[in-house]
């Protein structure tokens, strides 16, 4: 059985489990959580200390209402930050992939990790900012180079689980051909409200998780994990053969269709070819500047992951746009 960790400024707790009710998975915690007795700072640590977090979870103590915690992301950095792109079909058709999409990785500053509650900052120079909800897998094990990873060992190396929200710069993304910096800037990758650390038997319900998020209540995406392409301990086993991960690492997996960014339809792309680039751009953002879904000042975010069954629930966060000052 699952188990969901929360931290806060003062630590670590272990989240106690709610009534299963279908039609409040994914919603804002609730419940208690009881402190978790360690000495643990960062998220590698505490893989490090299991024995506290299930001492924690067998606790009959009362706890703390979990309403009262201020949660702050459970993966702690500095860490590595590892995004694999275009990971979903649905989000392959939207972004006008026609053939076999190559498995492809991008990585992200640690710094751009944020809590679940925290303000989404757009930088000043950033019109196109969009969104993506993503699975985040949290290493608890190293995966050195030239590992390979089956379904059958993957809970050797994946600990737990949690949401991941990969806020992207578009204009700077597609103008610069740039990655990691319209990936990276602060508060552009919110992440939890849990660390949800699975049981070996709980990685056979992972493609029944389902990932959603809306804007101001407004459905947005909506998948479970059976659209994913490129599936976890492929995935792994793909980026160990050029990149070390460590307890405490994150691999965000890539987001289904309903960004607000699609690719253009064939003709438009055609006679974009022939344009010079500036002119091409030009073209593009106008277009683009009509299009109600990019995240404007204000806008609430919401994402949530869980099974429909609530066995795997990995909490929901709730992040609100705001302008650089």
């Amino acid at each position: 059985m699952s188990t969901n960790v929360l931290r806060t400024a003062d630590g670590w707790w272990v989240v106690r489990p709610r009534g299963l009710d279908p039609a409040r998975l994914g919603e804002t915690p609730s419940g208690h959580a009881v402190r978790i007795d360690t000495e643990a700072v960062t998220t590698a640590e505490l893989l490090a200390d299991r024995a506290a977090v299930r001492a924690a979870a067998a606790s009959d103590a009362t706890g703390t209402p979990v309403a009262r915690l201020v949660a702050l992301a459970p993966v702690t950095t500095p860490c590595r930050v590892v995004a694999q792109m275009v990971n979903y079909r649905s989000h392959a058709r939207d972004s006008g992939f026609t053939d076999k999409v190559p498995p492809t990785f991008f990585r992200k500053a640690s710094g751009s990790v944020s809590g679940p509650g925290d303000t989404i900052v757009r930088p000043s120079h950033v019109r196109f900012l969009d969104y993506e909800v993503e699975l985040g897998l949290v290493l608890g094990a190293r995966l050195p180079v030239g590992t390979t990873v089956t379904e059958q060992d993957l809970p050797s190396y994946v600990a737990g689980l949690v949401v991941t929200n990969d806020i992207s710069a578009r204009d700077v993304q597609l103008t610069k051909g740039q990655f990691y910096e319209s990936k990276s800037y602060p508060t552009f990758t919110p992440t939890g409200p849990f660390l949800t650390l699975l049981d070996p038997e709980d990685f056979d319900h992972l493609l029944n998780l389902r990932l959603k998020l809306s804007v101001n209540g407004e459905p947005r995406q909506d998948r479970t994990l059976a659209d994913m392409i490129v599936r976890p301990a492929r995935a792994l086993t793909l980026l160990a053969r050029f990149q070390t991960l460590d307890p405490g690492d994150l691999l965000l997996t890539g987001t289904p269709g309903g960004t607000a960014l699609k690719a253009p339809p064939k003709a438009i792309e055609r006679i974009g070819a022939l344009l010079p680039p500036a002119v091409k751009w030009k073209a593009f953002f106008n277009s683009q500047a009509r299009n109600p879904r990019y995240l404007r000042t204000g806008d609430v975010v919401t994402a949530g992951i869980a099974t429909s069954d609530g066995r795997i629930d990995l909490g929901e966060q709730r992040n609100t746009v705001a302008e650089a000052g």
